[in-house]
């Protein structure tokens, strides 16, 4: 029987170790006071959901209806939330991209998200303003299949609410000063540290710690001879991904963003990018004790030397941490690694997400030829973006080189928001607000910015061939499409830098192999630097639908573009009442 069920956001400005925190850490309980975030134990000023970090866990079944009602206590900042994984069909109005799919929530005002829980699996949701999704706005959303549904269920004994793992990258301030120093000045774009399901430590051995840094850790209880489903998400918002292994034990995967897999047993420690979800099984067959789970950073939390520590405690076990002191160095696990940073074909102790396997089909057919075909390359490029630089006062090559700020962008387009959502307000908008790559001109030597938009008919296969040409920097961009999942058909690491005409000669000389029979299905994927992903999709669902780097940093200053599938009669009717804004003086 479907269920209606109701929630209540409260978003606030908050702040960790508050003086809801009591003596925390040095009495242990008070950290898990109520409305206590105590995260890595910094003080530092947060954006919260009812004064809870993460913010409270939706945890459904499919078929229900959810309902939020978000209220902005925030005295000078919008705010939205994005439900990352729910596909939205039939509404779009709900997927909660300011100026794309809906006006922003203003301060002291309301706005009631309703939608089905439609396709199952492990998602989350966050603010999609600003950088309120790295200062605390975000939380689990979990969407159950009945035990008879699940293709899995044979696999493990336990699918508990509290075994939910939601990481992040942290920092120790707001994003926005990180965001400016970065941009304007000369400050890094690294995390400092990485909580999980909000608590951690800052990265140094517990031995070096005081008594004021040593936080408690999350701790996941199981039964000796019992196998548990764990459901771990990314919030990540920094170029970061997260390296997780769980000392004694193999990981058996079943499932990434929600889609189903076939099982991929042994895995000694995963990979999650930003934005990604991977279910796997822990078997509890070992002796009683509590066991290490290891958190390492990769990328830019590798420089910084960011590692984190949680536990799995067997029921019966002594209620202390494992002896073994953690550093950045130990917490690296070897052997065999599924989805491995910037590494494609895989081998034996690599696994890609391209060489996973779905385990049934869709309905749709994505094996065809593609009716549309784009070439998305992207970089971090040399221009004048007048956002970060001054072409006469102070210009990209006349400042000294660590102030240089290099702006990433897919195709030489940055994505500026329009005034108004095009979904429910395209009649607001001018028609030359829309650019796509056959409108603009010159954008290799000029910044080029407007709502870069492709347009698809409503029912076409589509295929990108999302390439990171690698030569600015060595990094990985996670990229997610909402309103639909896609197959992730084809990934390779080719050089340490490519072009785009090099992968569209080898794709014309037939030397990209596409897996068209059973690829994953997946709604955020790594893009190898110096390489290429190609996934494909069939737009089956009418809407204005982002598709964006997930890296918080580089979305912001328009590192994606809007798909609009369909045309505007084929769209849903705008809900009764729906919220509008937009420019005064055009």
């Amino acid at each position: 029987m479907a269920q209606r069920c109701s929630y209540i956001f409260h978003i606030e400005y908050y702040y960790t170790m508050s003086k809801a925190c009591y003596d925390c850490p040095h009495i242990q309980a008070d950290c898990d006071r109520m409305y206590c975030v105590a995260a890595d134990g910094v003080e530092r000023g947060v954006f919260v959901i009812n004064r809870q970090m993460p913010g409270p866990s939706i945890q459904v079944c499919q078929g229900d209806t959810i309902i939020v009602d978000v209220k902005n206590h925030l005295a000078s900042e919008t705010c939205s939330i994005h439900w990352h994984g729910i596909h939205q069909v039939g509404t779009p109005y709900m997927d909660g991209v300011p100026l794309v799919t809906q006006c922003p929530i203003s301060p002291a005002s309301s706005f009631r998200y309703t939608f089905l829980a439609e396709n199952p699996g492990t998602h989350f949701y966050h603010s999609h303003s600003g950088f309120q999704r790295a200062d605390g706005v975000f939380g689990s959303l979990i969407v159950r299949q009945s035990r008879q549904k699940d293709p899995h269920s044979s696999l493990y004994d336990y699918d508990l609410p509290e075994h939910v793992m939601l990481v992040s990258d942290w920092l120790g301030e707001l994003g926005v000063a990180k965001f400016v120093a970065h941009h304007h000045d000369d400050g890094d774009n690294k995390p400092s540290s990485m909580i999980i399901n909000g608590k951690g430590r800052i990265p140094k051995p517990r031995n070096e710690l005081t008594s004021n840094e040593t936080m408690p850790l999350s701790v996941f209880n199981v039964q000796q001879g019992k196998r548990y489903r764990f459901r771990l998400i990314s919030n990540g918002f920094l170029n970061c991904p997260i390296q997780l292994s769980v000392d004694n034990h193999t990981l058996l995967v079943i499932a990434s963003d929600g889609g189903s897999i076939q099982p991929i047993e042994g895995i000694d420690s995963l990979i999650i990018d930003a934005g990604e979800r991977y279910d796997f099984v822990v078997n509890a067959d070992q002796q009683l004790s509590s066991y290490w789970i290891r958190l390492h950073g990769h990328m830019d939390c590798g420089s910084k030397k960011v590692f984190q520590a949680a536990i799995l405690r067997y029921i019966g076990a002594p209620e202390i941490e494992p002896e073994e002191v953690l550093t950045f160095e130990n917490t690296e696990r070897f052997g065999k690694v599924l989805n491995p940073v910037n590494f494609a074909p895989g081998d034996d102790q690599h696994v890609t997400v391209a060489e996973l396997k779905a385990l049934a089909d869709n309905l749709t057919d994505w094996t065809g030829e593609p009716d549309m075909k784009f070439y998305l390359a992207y970089d971090f490029y040399a221009v004048n973006n007048w956002h970060f630089h001054d072409s006469q006062y102070y210009p990209i090559f006349g400042v000294e080189k660590n102030h240089r700020l290099y702006t990433p962008q897919v195709n030489h387009i940055s994505l500026r928001f329009p005034s108004s959502p095009p979904l429910s307000q395209y009649n607001s908008l001018l028609p030359d607000v829309f650019c796509n790559e056959s409108t603009v001109s010159n954008c290799t030597e000029e910044f080029c910015e407007c709502t870069y938009t492709l347009d698809i008919p409503l029912g076409s296969l589509v295929e990108l061939i999302v390439i990171d040409e690698g030569v600015t920097f060595d990094a990985t961009h996670p990229f997610h499409l909402h309103g639909s999942s896609f197959r992730v058909v084809a990934m390779e690491r080719v050089a340490s830098n490519v072009s785009v005409d090099q992968i569209r000669d080898m794709d014309e000389n037939g030397q990209i192999r596409r897996n068209l029979i059973d690829a994953p299905v997946k709604d955020t994927v790594a893009v190898p630097d110096g390489g290429y992903t190609i996934i494909r999709f069939v737009a089956t669902n009418p809407g204005y639908w982002l598709f964006h780097c997930h890296l918080e940093f580089h979305i912001e200053i328009g590192m994606g573009l809007i798909f609009k599938v369909g045309d505007h009669e084929e769209l849903p009717p705008i809900p009764e009442n729906f919220p509008t804004c937009g420019n005064w003086l055009l």
